[in-house]
């Protein structure tokens, strides 16, 4: 384990809460254990441990990611992307393998969302010429979480949200079975609905979405009163 994040571990399990542990792990399907340190606590810790050590040097911070990411605490993972968010303007054109590595790795939407938007997203912002690439590729991996983050890095574009790369990557995994692609597929038009909903509007109706897609992406319209 790398020194860096040894006070760190021992803060946390200092801190568990075995009460809670347990419905926290119960929520997430019982994929992961939990210390049980809900999200405001763990927030604090994080914010009193930056500040007693100061984040890391850059070069030490892939090798940090993948202890924390290796740690069996679900809580250690939420911290990882804590600490590569911190980095966001830093990041050499390369962390994408780390980012492709974590979401394959321990998978599930806690972290899969959280790195598609936060990590990926602003990731291919600053490095545009990696898209076409990581998409393609991810695209074709069969891998249900990468495709996910296919769907979900432009979750915070808004006006600069490439439609027709949207519409695509929608229609190539439309008719899948998938639970977790069919809701990534309404939540990414529900939040570009916020957008432009006329395009969101005339998406759903001239295409054949799944029930649950299509429920997603009119959902905040429909609450607006729009649809």
């Amino acid at each position: 384990m790398h020194s860096y994040i040894k006070p760190l571990v021992k803060s946390f399990k200092a801190n568990a809460n075995p009460a809670n542990a347990e419905p926290m792990a119960k929520y997430m399907k019982n994929l992961f254990p939990y210390l049980g340190i809900k999200t405001p606590k763990r927030k604090e810790l994080f914010k009193d441990f930056i500040k007693e050590n100061g984040l890391p040097k850059i070069t030490e911070l892939k090798q940090i990611t993948l202890d924390l990411w290796d740690l069996p605490e679900r809580e250690f993972q939420y911290v990882a992307m804590g600490i590569l968010r911190k980095f966001t303007k830093k990041w050499d054109e390369d962390f994408i393998e780390l980012f492709e590595q974590l979401i394959v790795t321990k998978s599930w939407w806690d972290s899969v969302d959280g790195i598609a938007s936060w990590l990926v997203g602003e990731h291919l912002k600053r490095f545009p010429h990696l898209r076409d690439k990581y998409i393609d590729k991810w695209m074709k991996s069969g891998n249900m979480w990468l495709q996910r983050t296919c769907l979900l890095f432009q979750l915070s574009y808004k006006e600069n949200t490439d439609e027709m790369l949207m519409g695509s990557i929608i229609m190539s995994l439309n008719g899948s079975k998938e639970f977790f692609i069919n809701k990534a597929i309404g939540w990414i038009l529900r939040e570009y609905s916020k957008t432009d909903a006329q395009f969101v509007i005339n998406f759903v109706e001239n295409n054949e979405l799944a029930n649950l897609s299509k429920r997603e992406a009119l959902k905040w319209l429909k609450n607006q009163g729009k649809v």
